[in-house]
């Protein structure tokens, strides 16, 4: 398999994405809310362009036991969860297995909040715009989850922005949020991966420094 990247990496897919909401964006105080680990990246450059209050929105997949890549669910910060009914319905997954395995994702979003924001607590998110952002789009159950919890904390509105994505996914959002702006949807989508020259894992330090660095460039 083949493809031209788009993009060299992660933070040249912040610049695209920043630019086009540039153009679109009229609310003066918007937040920009990274997914964790690579959607913080794309975020920081977003967070830039637009001179806006950078954070941290996490979300963690609930895997299939044994195959734990494979996505049943999602669950987001402040308990928000996504379940793919007929996929467990298919697997035969018991409740109890469900709930055990949302009780482990919890604890470790919990630990992750605690470990990049240290004390700080989470920027408020009532009454403002809130811009969701991830470094791609596949399935979209992550986002989904992020978006639902974010909704529940009465913003005054949710834009999701992806550098890449599957048109469906995209057009499956349009109906979750007031706006989804994705800068390319290439087809055969493939993978989130194959359109960056880089896309090496994002570290905890690395999200640690750009949080950091955010906060004192908004400062200044």
């Amino acid at each position: 398999m083949l493809v031209n990247p788009l993009f060299h990496d992660r933070f040249q897919a912040g610049d695209v994405l920043g630019r086009k909401l540039i153009k679109t964006l009229t609310d003066l105080n918007p937040l920009v809310l990274g997914l964790p680990r690579g959607g913080v990246p794309v975020a920081y450059e977003i967070a830039q362009k637009l001179h806006a209050d950078l954070d941290i929105f996490l979300v963690r997949k609930i895997g299939v036991p044994g195959q734990e890549e494979l996505a049943m669910g999602a669950i987001a910060s402040g308990g928000t969860r996504v379940l793919n009914k007929p996929l467990i319905a298919h697997l035969g997954i018991s409740p109890a297995v469900i709930e055990q395995l949302t009780a482990r994702e919890q604890q470790e979003i919990v630990r992750r909040e605690k470990l990049y924001r240290g004390d700080r607590p989470a920027l408020p998110i009532k009454r403002r715009t809130v811009i969701l952002v991830d470094d791609g789009l596949a399935t979209g159950a992550s986002m989904l989850a992020a978006a639902r919890a974010v909704r529940s904390q009465q913003p005054k509105r949710v834009i999701v922005a992806v550098p890449v994505a599957s048109s469906d996914a995209c057009d499956e959002f349009k109906q979750h949020v007031d706006e989804v702006i994705c800068a390319y949807t290439p087809a055969p989508f493939h993978s989130v991966g194959v359109w960056y020259e880089d896309f090496s894992q994002t570290s905890d330090a690395e999200v640690q420094e750009l949080l950091q660095q955010a906060l004192r460039a908004h400062a200044t």
